[in-house]
């Protein structure tokens, strides 16, 4: 259908010429050069479709425009931020293009969300209520406590937090933290704690860190047992190697970007663990709504009762949300996300004032019911009519081209996929309930990519007949076609230069004419990529290591089992004790069938090899901050039994790099 109205609305641009300007756009651009990262010139039919979206959505409707503005005190028009050593980790001022209309070569509802969180600075939300907006993909947000500022998610790195608290105290006075509160476990909320407060201040003032339930469990799980492959494929929906241009990077949807600094950790010291719960923190009322499960598995809300005002955390923002995070994380589940929402419109019928994590507040009772009954329902729609649509037998592909929102929902700009998509969402829902399968017996066990690729190009009759039969879909604007047939050729013929450049070209017209922040940076990456290749260097641990170290130690006996290297341990039988010296604690590794397994208990006597060890030592040589043999050698290290097993036993383990390809083979 997409296709069919692309054509069309290019038929009719060539018959009816510049007869009206405003509904029929010509567009000679086709032809021009690459930029300097090699991105292609925007086609007629992308041309086409996102003029179509111009023509379709209210884009001229100033009322967010009017919320992102509100209450601004200052901003930085020269912000940037940058490492201790001169690294450069933000630039506000490279998104000084986005502004007036939309280029062909962006979506024009993105666009729209992209001129959003471009207005960045120091805002003051309510009386006692401020936000500091675009020093990182997510909002601080500051209450007025009595003795000092009460600070809610403390961005993501070191830098990011530092550098917006200094705003802070620049324009409303040098006031102490008195608490700091995390509304999640997703590391833009936390991890520039250590840029706000120091460890030492915390002890010393005993400032509360107030966090849901599971916290630091959830926080830190993800990057301890599968960071590594979530960091690399972050790379591609976040855009951090794209250009910021009108054929690069313009926004994810949920902010402008995210700041890959220095990550930390505080560890709370109050847990809410049910809704319901009210502190007083700082001489500031504070009622809490705990909402496990739904966009972090640790989350919560709050609610401020003498303002009136409700910081929904991430739980609602404006956009649709990810059910499922093209990062790769666990599906979330739509009815306990909708069922919160629904449970806050409850709880605080009184509301006057909200803001959120990411994006601008909304002011007035009713605009924010209206705009909390939208999300709420958005997120059961897509769960009930995808499982209603898997009952009749509907795959996920096939329910993914079919579902579309109800219009009262789809013309909410709160409800526009600029983030997470109707059709990838509800794929997750179809994932949560019936997993991976559709029930096609062909897609049981079906050919990997590099062996698919070889036969699709033999039937096809040899590689330049598929090429040449593509490249024609290509003028004809069939991008998605073309991705999928040229992309068995890539893996098939990684080193086909002709392969490449076609695939990179038709990534180009999908990332264009992509509504989604992510979904554009995706295509964009992976044409940047196969033009450029991919990253040499990959995860720091140093860089979280403030945050890890912070992790259960569980954790990283569950990521050590998840990176032993099965073929290399086959045969071998093994028992390790790690007798941890400064908490006082004994762990005991055993290797069989190619297994590792973990047990909390006493030291087994009959181990091959224990070494006793600090905490902080081991996790050191686990994360590679440490190298083993300093390790071996070091005073806070004492082994009992054979050193060469246990040398043997850590060569078993493999060190991803996360550099790994995506769009080859």
């Amino acid at each position: 259908m997409q296709q069919l109205m692309a054509i069309s609305l290019v038929l009719a641009v060539s018959l009816l010429g510049c007869t009206d300007a405003k509904k029929t756009p010509t567009y000679e651009g086709e032809n021009l050069p690459p930029d300097a990262a090699g991105n292609s010139s925007p086609s007629a039919t992308t041309a086409a479709l996102n003029a179509a979206v111009s023509e379709n959505l209210p884009l001229s409707d100033e009322q967010d425009f009017d919320d992102a503005k509100r209450g601004l005190i200052a901003s930085d028009p020269e912000l940037r931020i940058s490492t201790a050593e001169g690294k450069p980790l933000w630039n506000m001022p490279a998104y000084a293009f986005i502004e007036g209309d939309p280029p062909v070569s962006v979506n024009p509802s993105l666009w729209r969300q992209a001129r959003l969180n471009a207005m960045h600075g120091l805002f003051e939300v309510t009386k006692g209520v401020y936000q500091i907006r675009g020093y990182d993909l997510a909002n601080m947000s500051l209450i007025e406590g009595k003795t000092g500022w009460i600070v809610v998610d403390p961005l993501t790195a070191k830098e990011s937090g530092a550098k917006a608290m200094a705003f802070v105290r620049e324009h409303l006075g040098d006031r102490p933290v008195s608490a700091i509160i995390y509304t999640h476990s997703h590391i833009d909320h936390f991890g520039g704690v250590l840029g706000v407060i120091s460890p030492e201040e915390v002890a010393e003032r005993e400032v509360p860190i107030i966090a849901p339930e599971l916290f630091l469990e959830e926080a830190t799980s993800e990057n301890v047992v599968a960071g590594v492959a979530m960091a690399r494929r972050s790379l591609f929906m976040m855009g951090p190697r794209l250009p910021k241009s009108e054929r690069g990077h313009v926004d994810t949807g949920l902010g402008k970007g995210l700041v890959y600094g220095t990550f930390g950790l505080l560890p709370p010291s109050k847990i809410v663990t049910k809704t319901g719960t009210k502190m007083d923190i700082d001489g500031v009322k504070f009622l809490f709504q705990n909402a496990p499960g739904s966009e972090a598995p640790s989350e919560m809300t709050f609610y401020l009762p003498d303002l009136k005002t409700f910081c929904g955390a991430e739980v609602v923002s404006h956009n649709m949300h990810n059910l499922y995070t093209l990062r790769g994380a666990k599906v979330r589940d739509a009815i306990r996300w909708s069922g919160y929402i629904d449970e806050a419109i409850e709880m605080f019928p009184d509301v006057e004032v909200y803001f959120g994590s990411h994006h601008w507040p909304i002011w007035g009772n009713e605009r924010i019911i209206d705009f909390l009954e939208k999300q709420r329902d958005t997120y059961k729609f897509i769960n009930d009519q995808t499982v209603r649509l898997a009952l009749h037998g509907a795959t996920p592909r096939e329910i993914a081209e079919e579902l579309e929102l109800p219009p009262s929902l789809e013309t909410s700009f709160a409800n526009r996929g600029y983030y997470g998509t109707l059709k990838h969402n509800a794929k997750a829902v179809y994932q949560r309930y019936f997993g991976w399968y559709d029930g096609n017996p062909a897609n049981l066990d079906p050919l990997p990519p590099a062996a698919a690729g070889a036969k699709y190009v033999e039937l096809a009759g040899g590689a330049a007949q598929l090429l040449g039969n593509a490249r024609a879909a290509y003028d004809k604007g069939e991008y998605r076609w073309v991705a999928e047939v040229v992309n068995h050729l890539v893996f098939a013929e990684p080193d086909n230069q002709n392969a490449r450049e076609l695939l990179a070209k038709a990534y180009d017209q999908l990332g264009y004419q992509a509504e989604s922040g992510p979904w554009r940076d995706v295509y964009l990456t992976g044409a940047f990529e196969l033009r450029h290749g991919g990253p040499t260097e990959g995860v720091d641990p140093a860089a979280s290591w403030d945050m890890i170290k912070h992790a259960p130690i569980e954790s990283f006996f569950t990521a050590l089992a998840a990176r032993l290297n099965a073929p290399k341990a086959e045969g071998k039988d093994m028992i390790v004790n790690l007798v941890f010296t400064d908490i006082g604690e004994t762990h005991v590794l055993e290797l069989k069938n190619s297994v590792l397994r973990h047990y909390k208990r006493d030291a087994d006597p009959d181990a091959n090899v224990t070494m006793k060890v600090t905490k902080d030592l081991y996790l050191e040589m686990l994360t590679g901050k440490a190298g083993l043999k300093d390790t071996l050698f070091s005073d806070d290290l004492e082994i009992e039994g054979s050193r060469l097993d246990l040398v043997s036993f850590f060569r078993l383990i493999d060190k991803p790099k996360g550099t790994f390809e995506i769009v080859t083979p």
